[in-house]
């Protein structure tokens, strides 16, 4: 009995042994298997980390590239600009001007004739600077859009040769002006890019506002800026006195007037200038094709070609011209034509009742009065 008792204690002992040992194991056993878990996760952590700083390295130095490469952008744009500003021809804005005079003789006729409606005239021997006939012809007049001669000779002279085929952008502040102002226009649109040269034939042929405040804007920068010019060439021209514009499309202004005698030394100044000539004695012409005009706009001097049939009654050859009409004005223009004996004369006109009698106008000033 007591052996048995015996061998169960020692058993029951054995049990307990055993239970502590499985225990103790199992405790050994989760220590290491925490321990390797928090071993990984700290060098995934320390991976992480790693990476990060990795990153954020190569993003700090990919930041540092950029900002260098934009300096070195910026540094060769400026070295570009300035170079091509050196490299641009200068234009001579400061063209020396003639002082022109027209002067009365003993032989210069006024004007009285019932077939000719012009209130305001004045007939020119272009060679000799001699008024052959006139009528009221250095009273104040509203110049309408004869004033664009002034700005397409203003302009020329701030614009080289190459500047011709420079382009600039209609914006739709100048295409409003156009409209609001119910000016002629070449029909440009908002956003347009087209050729300074073509702004000048714009200005002249179909006498458009959008051309001309375009070339305006591109000469000085703005519209205001480009009127100064214009009154500043007006006192190279020794007629600041009895004229004065305060735009450059012809717009009735109370501030906005010359005679027919000035209107003549401009038109005479402007056939000085090569180009403005080319201009001012071109029949047809056709812009450069854009987006907006892929095929170009067709544009005409309408004077020009309406007088061509009927210059021969003179007997001569009228060669450039430009007219203008606002309500003040009546319907005026200043020509210039060659005649047989191959003398130039220059006529200017305002006070007419239609365009077309503007053109019979000129038509009889000269047959009736160049000798």
């Amino acid at each position: 009995m007591r052996n048995r008792r015996r061998k169960r204690r020692k058993r029951l002992r054995q049990i307990v042994r055993l239970v502590i040992l499985i225990f103790m194991i199992a405790t050994v056993v989760g220590s290491m298997v925490l321990i390797g878990t928090s071993q990984k996760n700290n060098a995934r952590q320390m991976q992480n980390e790693t990476s990060s700083s990795i990153v954020k390295k190569k993003e700090k130095q990919q930041h540092s590239l950029t900002q260098e490469t934009e300096e070195s952008e910026e540094t060769q744009l400026q070295e570009e600009t300035e170079i091509k500003t050196t490299e641009k021809p200068e234009v001579d804005s400061e063209v020396e001007s003639i002082v022109y005079e027209f002067k009365s003789t003993s032989d210069t006729v006024t004007i009285e004739n019932e077939e000719i409606i012009s209130s305001n005239i004045i007939l020119v021997d272009e060679s000799t600077d001699t008024i052959i006939a006139q009528k009221g012809a250095k009273d104040r007049i509203v110049p309408a859009s004869m004033t664009k001669v002034l700005t397409v000779l203003v302009a020329a002279e701030h614009v080289s040769e190459e500047d011709l085929d420079d382009t600039f952008t209609i914006t739709l502040d100048i295409t409003d002006y156009a409209y609001e102002n119910d000016c002629s226009s070449v029909g440009f649109q908002r956003d347009e890019v087209v050729k300074v040269r073509d702004l000048f034939y714009g200005t002249i042929l179909p006498s458009g506002g959008d051309a001309a405040v375009g070339l305006a804007t591109y000469v000085a920068g703005s519209h205001e800026a480009f009127v100064e010019l214009m009154n500043k060439k007006l006192e190279e021209l020794g007629l600041s006195d009895t004229a004065h514009f305060t735009n450059c499309v012809g717009l009735y202004d109370d501030d906005h007037y010359c005679s027919v005698y000035d209107m003549a030394i401009i038109m005479k100044a402007a056939l000085q200038n090569e180009f403005c000539k080319e201009v001012l004695s071109t029949r047809c012409y056709t812009t450069t094709p854009t987006e907006q005009h892929p095929e170009g706009i067709t544009i005409s001097n309408w004077f020009l070609r309406r007088i061509e049939d009927k210059d021969n009654e003179s007997g001569g050859e009228v060669i450039a011209g430009k007219t203008g009409f606002v309500v003040q004005s009546g319907s005026c223009s200043v020509s210039y034509g060659i005649f047989a004996n191959g003398t130039p004369y220059i006529c200017a006109t305002t006070g007419s009742s239609s365009s077309w009698q503007c053109i019979y106008d000129h038509v009889n000033i000269y047959t009736k009065y160049v000798p």
